[in-house]
């Protein structure tokens, strides 16, 4: 499927994303968690090798197959489910970064499975996020993720595994003798963009398109844009977590959405208040509507996101979140996130950021974060502060620099 050259290509994207997330170098017996996904074996092999060379520590732990994650959300009882492993809480705190593979087997095991089981297990591992969220914010800390192809994500795609895996290779440059070098590019071209974003400071978005989005939302005080953080491979979003309180409109989003085992699409939001208070779908509803009361924050909105097609080589459904936010095609896309807002879109010291400080700025909290991805032609006005208007992206691409 890929090749050793590729194999290594996409090892040295993944310890450059990986670096690039923390924000400083990554040093000899430092901790680094490669969570994998069976099919990606290869990958988490080629990772562990080089990790070793760099004097690095590895930590090889494999994920649930599709039956092990069924098995556990629909044998366990609520004790099991919300019960934290041993060492899990001792790891995380010593862990100084994590590489994830995702390589799933199935997209659907999980559909019949109750999604309050779920959302139990979530919530019991609220502690491991929030002690990888602060180390994060501390800089000790950092994580990106890739894709390996699979029959499961090709099919539901409509390809066959070889062509998905091009697709993949297409995404992250990994043809390139220096694909590393591309994305250092990209991440700098990107870095014009978001300081330009954050020159408007908290200015009110209108997001219009003729598939029925009428959006408004406030960016909110102290934000900053982010983007091409290393985080995702691949990524091109530039992205923000906005006062959710001032969110108003409709949404409609047209790609399909994988999540839980279920599949929805054509899903259309309408806020008031910053809340969700009608939604419906063309496929999914009531999955959905199930998804948005897990908890007080699953109805608001964590995410803005846009995504400029002249950087995104992505053109197509791929079946999973982490290609299909960062959709160029014709039209660029964007998405928002219900949920969990970013920490990392605060604009102030790491410190400063504690649950009063997210509640006053309407940073959202959530054990949701879930992408609704819009591929349509729209554009998007920012409303200065003294009336004037400005068009900040339109036919798929940024209009500000």
């Amino acid at each position: 499927m890929f090749d050793q050259t590729t194999l290594e290509r996409y090892a040295d994207v993944l310890l450059w994303g990986l670096e690039r997330g923390r924000g400083h170098p990554y040093r000899k017996s430092d901790f680094v968690l490669v969570r994998f996904d069976l099919p990606a074996l290869p990958l988490a092999e080629e990772i562990c090798a080089r990790l070793h060379e760099r004097g690095q520590i590895p930590v090889p732990r494999m994920a649930h197959t599709p039956r092990m994650e069924h098995d556990f959300y629909t044998l366990a009882n609520n004790k099991r489910l919300t019960t934290l492993i041993p060492g899990e809480r001792e790891l995380q705190n010593r862990l100084n970064g994590t590489i994830s593979l995702l390589a799933p087997q199935s997209l659907s095991h999980l559909a019949s499975v109750p999604a309050e089981n779920i959302a139990l297990a979530q919530r019991a591992r609220a502690p491991l996020t929030a002690i990888a969220r602060t180390r994060e914010q501390m800089g000790t800390y950092g994580w990106t993720l890739c894709l390996w192809p699979t029959p499961a994500l090709a099919g539901w795609a409509g390809m066959d595994v070889e062509a998905y895996a091009k697709e993949i290779a297409r995404a992250c440059h990994l043809g390139e003798a220096d694909p590393v070098a591309r994305w250092r590019r990209i991440a700098k071209e990107a870095e014009a963009l978001r300081t330009a974003l954050d020159a408007l400071g908290d200015v009110v978005l209108h997001v219009e398109s003729d598939d029925g989005t009428d959006l408004r939302l406030s960016v909110g005080q102290q934000r900053r844009w982010a983007g091409v953080t290393g985080r995702n491979i691949p990524s091109f979003e530039l992205y923000v977590s906005p006062d959710w309180r001032t969110v108003e409109g409709s949404y409609v989003a047209d790609l399909p959405s994988f999540r839980s085992g279920n599949i929805t699409s054509g899903i259309r939001l309408t806020f008031r208040k910053g809340v969700v208070t009608a939604l419906a779908a063309e496929k999914g509803e009531a999955f959905a509507a199930g998804q948005t009361s897990i908890d007080a924050g699953a109805a608001r909105v964590g995410e803005f996101a846009l995504v400029d097609k002249r950087f995104s080589p992505i053109g197509r459904f791929m079946a999973n979140t982490l290609f299909d936010e960062n959709h160029g095609g014709e039209n660029g896309s964007m998405h928002i996130a219900l949920g969990q807002s970013y920490a990392n879109t605060f604009a102030g010291a790491a410190p400063d950021f504690d649950e009063a400080t997210r509640e006053r700025l309407g940073f959202n909290t959530s054990t949701l974060h879930w992408d609704m991805v819009a591929t349509t032609p729209r554009r998007v006005t920012a409303h200065l502060h003294g009336g004037k208007r400005t068009t900040i992206y339109e036919d798929g691409m940024f209009r500000i620099l």
